[in-house]
């Protein structure tokens, strides 16, 4: 009889995990996390490069419409006699990226947006661009303007490219 109820125990303790079964699966797991982590810090790395890049595209386009139709700025700082000539896109700083929009009318700029990027990204700085009125084209002479946007820590950059035509991509 001790034989059969000393079975009857090895089997019953039989249920539960082992010490090394759960190191193993604890590893498993934080292997796992580890790499899910790395992925989506590259991701969001790459979305918020991407995310800027949009932002930067957009309101070149604004400030390139708003020249194209003339339109004022809301502040009355144009308002007769002065008149429209353009607006400029400026680099402030390049890091932290900041840029401004001005409306440009003879000798007075009013800023009409004024935009900070993300800490981590960084901007070329190829020069003031602007958009004059009435579809009269870009002061960026006889070659394309071109910005790239940097981002701090990795090999991720993005250029924008606005054509002596206007054409923004």
């Amino acid at each position: 009889m001790e034989i059969s109820t000393l079975r009857n125990q090895i089997s019953h303790n039989k249920n539960g995990y082992t010490l090394i079964e759960i190191l193993v699966t604890l590893t498993i797991v934080a292997l796992l996390f580890g790499f899910g982590y790395a992925s989506f810090r590259d991701f969001s790395r790459r979305q918020a490069l991407s995310d800027a890049v949009g932002a930067v595209q957009g309101d070149l386009r604004i400030a390139q419409e708003d020249a194209a139709t003339g339109q004022k700025p809301a502040d009355h700082s144009c308002d007769f006699p002065k008149t429209l000539d353009g607006y400029n896109f400026r680099i402030v700083t390049t890091s932290p990226a900041r840029y401004v929009i001005e409306a440009v009318c003879g000798v007075i700029k009013t800023t009409v947006k004024d935009v900070t990027l993300d800490s981590s990204l960084t901007l070329s700085n190829p020069g003031p661009l602007q958009f004059k009125v009435i579809d009269q084209g870009t002061t960026a002479g006889g070659s394309d303007w071109v910005l790239t946007i940097k981002q701090a820590g990795t090999n991720n950059t993005a250029t924008i490219t606005v054509s002596t035509g206007g054409n923004i991509q």
